[in-house]
């Protein structure tokens, strides 16, 4: 059986699943999508711990198995992603330079935003708390800046060509136009909305944003 048959992603339009949408329309490859409903709660309760039991999304039906972890599902699929868009083979740098933001995305500017998201997984209090999202808060406007520094001179995170990275960027993009951080991201983050636009101009992230309700920038 092909490693990319009966592919079944679990996701939340405003989650990191995102990107993991975004790669998987990319590759054209047939998949079964099933919304995980963070606003009910449903990513807590039995049905969905018995696919992911950290109750986290995105969780990837494979052929082999339940696969977890935005890094980790991006990096499976990539392959199938430079297929299905006529790009050579990555070579190891390559490959090693794409996991190594993806693993910065997912290490530091995802806990920081957590900090405001989910505060509750940091403090007991509501003072406490509080607290934590206010220091969330001043901790993700310079990661928000790194990233902008990063894309300054390219079209995409890696340079011309475009790859699993990027869907993974607009994650952060929408989080930061989000109510949570409320940051101008035209105005303060024009390097990096540039590539949001970029990203939501192409089909496959259109119709993914249109299935998922979102609004492209």
């Amino acid at each position: 059986m092909s490693r990319f048959e009966n592919l079944t992603l679990w996701y939340w339009p405003t989650a990191c699943s995102l990107a993991c949408h975004i790669v998987l329309e990319e590759t054209g490859l047939p998949y079964k999508e099933i919304k995980v409903d963070f606003a009910s709660g449903a990513q807590r309760q039995p049905d969905y711990l018995s696919i992911n039991p950290k109750g986290r999304v995105p969780a990837l039906q494979v052929a082999d198995g339940i696969l977890t972890e935005t890094p980790a599902i991006l990096t499976y699929l990539a392959p199938a992603f430079r297929a299905a868009l006529g790009q050579a083979e990555s070579d190891a740098l390559q490959s090693a330079r794409e996991l190594e933001f993806m693993c910065w995305l997912a290490s530091t500017v995802h806990v920081a935003f957590a900090h405001i998201s989910r505060a509750e997984r940091y403090a007991t209090s509501p003072e406490a708390q509080a607290d934590v999202k206010r220091k969330g808060a001043e901790s993700c406007r310079p990661l928000w800046q790194e990233i902008e520094a990063k894309l300054q001179g390219r079209e995409w995170a890696m340079g011309e060509r475009y790859s699993v990275l990027d869907p993974y960027l607009q994650v952060f993009w929408n989080w930061g136009k989000g109510e949570r951080l409320g940051y101008d991201m035209e105005a303060d983050f024009p390097v990096w909305t540039a590539h949001a636009r970029r990203l939501c101009s192409r089909p496959a992230v259109s119709r993914v944003y249109a299935r998922a309700g979102l609004v492209a920038p």
